[in-house]
């Protein structure tokens, strides 16, 4: 079993900002909003670490968790949580309802996090899906040419 976490934050994160919600055991709470580039996830992390937050948790939107996991690697856990199986259905959604929802379940242990590739593995995985990606293109460009000049013909 492990042990119990006190401190933890819920970021509800889309391309240009974030709404982090740090939740203690104790039902205290914060909220602030960063901006999704350098000097806002740098800002986020310091707010982070003035509290003394034991975990981050965010959604796997898309790629926007990738720069929050990159400056806070090392420094606080970042659980990546799929956002189908931390569905939470309200009335009304709000990025802050959603910052505080993920915060309540990060602080209560109940989200499965998605996997995480360690550093070198990233990088080797992100030059590889580059590779593909460009031959695809590439292919797609080879079949368009051929089409066209066989219509020219």
């Amino acid at each position: 079993m492990t042990d119990q976490l006190n401190i933890v934050c819920g970021a509800d994160i889309h391309q240009r900002f974030l709404i982090a919600t740090i939740l203690c055991r104790d039902g205290r709470m914060w909220t602030n909003r960063f901006l999704m580039n350098i000097n806002g996830l740098l800002t986020f992390k310091d707010w982070l670490m003035s509290y003394g937050c034991q975990k981050v948790a965010v959604e796997s939107t898309g790629r926007f968790w990738a720069p929050i996991h990159m400056v806070l690697e090392g420094t606080v856990d970042v659980i990546v949580a799929n956002a189908y199986k931390i569905k939470h259905t309200t009335k009304k959604k709000t990025d802050l309802k959603d910052s505080e929802w993920l915060a309540e379940l990060c602080l209560n242990d109940m989200i499965e996090p998605s996997r995480i590739f360690p550093k070198e593995d990233r990088e080797l995985r992100n030059l590889t899906r580059a590779r593909e990606a460009y031959v695809r293109d590439l292919s797609k460009e080879k079949a368009e040419s051929i089409t066209s000049w066989n219509h020219a013909a």
